[in-house]
């Protein structure tokens, strides 16, 4: 974190951002094995879902280093992981599924907008810009392992809410604050409620309504 940021705070959204990272790795190395990649497609795919979103965020909010320079040990954390999966799923012969990488994903939808939230808030952000952050931090990296993985991004094709649910954990952020609450408060509730609210989503198979022409409408 930047050096005006209190250290209190600092260590609670390190921890977060570590979490959300893994988290997100985990979603990437599921996809990756599903698709049958070889290990540095792993690496690759696992890469680009633990940080691509908050590289962007780190891009739009002119931050630098990186979250991921200022914090070079987690590269070295992310290969290991890489290393261990795949030997463990070839090892249990584990078949992945695009539903098993979901709740890996889930978990890292709510911890990332609370960091991505957070991070834009304490740079002095506006609120509406703020939420955005950390919707942003919270979807792009799966956007960018789905891309990779030749897929359209789940985010955009399931109709299951997924930015949506971001977008709403991160107000939570913006109001406990407003009314005073203590950063942690704040932060573990906007987690929670975004990581709920997909998890709901995936549960009930809850659907937003998809775009219809008038093809779709006649049959």
């Amino acid at each position: 974190m930047n050096s005006t940021t209190p250290a209190h705070l600092s260590q609670v959204l390190t921890a977060i951002e570590a979490a959300a990272t893994i988290a997100f790795a985990m979603s990437g190395l599921l996809e990756a094995a599903r698709k049958r990649l070889d290990a540095v497609g792993v690496c690759m795919v696992a890469g680009l879902a633990a940080f691509g979103g908050g590289t962007l965020r780190d891009v739009l909010l002119d931050r630098r280093p990186f979250f991921w320079v200022e914090h070079a040990l987690w590269l070295w954390a992310l290969l290991a992981l890489c290393v261990a999966a795949m030997l463990f799923l070839r090892a249990r012969h584990f078949a992945p599924t695009e539903r098993a990488m979901q709740w890996p994903d889930a978990a890292g939808l709510g911890l990332f907008t609370a960091s991505g939230t957070q991070i834009a808030l304490h740079g002095g952000s506006p609120a509406i810009v703020a939420v955005l952050m950390g919707v942003v931090t919270a979807v792009f990296g799966g956007v960018l392992r789905d891309i990779v993985c030749n897929e359209i991004p789940s985010a955009f094709r399931d109709h299951r809410p997924y930015a949506l649910c971001a977008f709403v954990g991160a107000w939570v952020l913006v109001a406990a604050q407003a009314l005073g609450a203590a950063d942690w408060i704040g932060l573990v509730g906007a987690a929670a409620v975004a990581a709920a609210l997909r998890a709901l989503a995936l549960l009930t198979d809850f659907r937003l309504p998809r775009w219809l022409n008038e093809g779709d409408r006649a049959a």
